[in-house]
């Protein structure tokens, strides 16, 4: 047996711990920032294993570190550990006891998984030459995010490298999904006062119609991305809040807006705000309001670096038995796009539905998400797989 099946094999051993990690996690479910009870539990599991641990990086988060006996360089793994506000409605013995609060993106398998990696990278520390970090990052899922304050912190301090992974139901069991380059979208977020003069519905002339002046802007920002966009960039302007007034007969004298943007060229995500800027003052003067924008800058465009995704197509096409494919790049959005910004490195996706399972077969953020468990044994070999090449028999690539 090779070493790395070796290390397989011991990864395989602890399925059952590891599964049952994923499901204590999941029964806890906690908010982005809020996930102190999670972020204690993930500490005192490392420090079980007798890992260096720094806790309340940049927050919640928690940071393990396994040096190895020898030189080499430093590679870093993150896994997320945040829930969503979603009411669970699986069934499962395992299921949510937190009210309204649910793991339904998958973070929690993710944690289990790094946390299964540790152990065995643990186990085998004086065969690295070098070092591994466990990055075990609170907010993923809430801008402005985790991953950027983690890093102030000093979470990537001598980093090398950085790899993350994330399930994914919309792909089988044993697929692998890398992709070169921009990967996943940057995402902002706005929320609009406009504020008119309401008054009587009988007497329109006498008031400035914030219902009639907000409608235009719905109309009018869709038009960016069909007009003003180049149609080869992938972008989405989506408004998913709209409200205001109190009663049919009166003109309201506010309306709220809230939506999102999405790009995946940094040129174009400025170019929509500068866009929505323009609208909101022709609205101002044509229709005599004014208005309030509150404009958040979330996470920035994930981009892989190039050169590591063709040594991760080599490296898990060697393992055998995977599909490794590269799809099209996604609107959906990652702050682990922060850590790629500091050190080289790259964001994978692991199949993880069965495809003779329905349940594993609804999407993240629904509230029957589930995902085959078998999945996290895979991203456990993935990233056994990553630090043998790097750091054992890889030596120092």
């Amino acid at each position: 047996m090779s070493l790395l099946g070796s290390l397989f094999q011991q990864l395989e051993e602890n399925e059952q711990e590891i599964v049952k990690i994923r499901r204590h996690l999941h029964m806890h479910p906690e908010l982005s920032f809020e996930e102190t009870n999670t972020a204690r539990f993930v500490a005192e599991q490392l420090k079980s294993l007798d890992i260096e641990v720094r806790e309340h990086v940049g927050g919640n988060g928690v940071v393990g570190i396994i040096k190895g006996n020898h030189r080499g360089k430093t590679i870093a793994f993150r896994a997320d550990f945040d829930a969503l506000p979603i009411q669970e409605e699986t069934s499962h013995s395992f299921r949510s006891k937190n009210d309204g609060i649910m793991h339904a993106c998958g973070h929690d398998g993710h944690t289990a998984s790094l946390l299964g990696f540790a152990k065995v990278i643990q186990k085998n520390r004086h065969l690295l030459n070098g070092n591994v970090v466990l990055l075990h990052q609170h907010a993923e899922e809430k801008p402005p995010g985790g991953a950027k304050a983690m890093i102030e912190d000093g979470a990537l301090d001598g980093v090398d490298k950085v790899f993350g992974a994330h399930l994914a139901t919309d792909l089988p069991l044993g697929t692998i999904n890398v992709r070169p380059g921009p990967t996943m979208a940057s995402v902002d977020h706005f929320t609009i006062k406009i504020k008119g003069r309401g008054g009587h519905g009988a007497h329109p002339h006498q008031t400035h119609d914030s219902i009639v002046a907000a409608s235009q802007f719905v109309n009018h920002v869709q038009q960016i991305v069909s007009r003003r966009v180049n149609p080869i960039e992938p972008a989405v302007v989506t408004v998913g809040k709209f409200y205001a007034g109190n009663a049919f007969n009166i003109i309201a004298d506010q309306a709220h807006i809230e939506g999102t943007v999405r790009a995946l060229n940094p040129d174009v995500r400025v170019m929509i705000e500068k866009e929505i800027r323009h609208i909101l003052d022709g609205l101002k003067m044509s229709n005599h309001i004014d208005y309030e924008l509150d404009y958040l800058h979330g996470y920035p465009v994930l981009v892989n670096d190039p050169l590591e995704i063709e040594k991760l197509k080599e490296i898990f096409t060697s393992i055998g038995n995977y599909d490794i494919i590269e799809r099209n790049p996604v609107l959906g959005a990652e702050d682990f796009a922060y850590f790629l910004q500091q050190v080289p490195g790259a964001y994978f996706n692991v199949g993880a539905r069965n495809l003779s399972d329905p349940s594993t077969h609804f999407s993240h953020h629904h509230p029957k998400f589930d995902f085959d468990e078998a999945a996290l044994i895979d991203i456990g070999k993935a990233f056994l797989s990553i630090a043998n090449y790097y750091l054992i028999e890889g030596g120092n690539n």
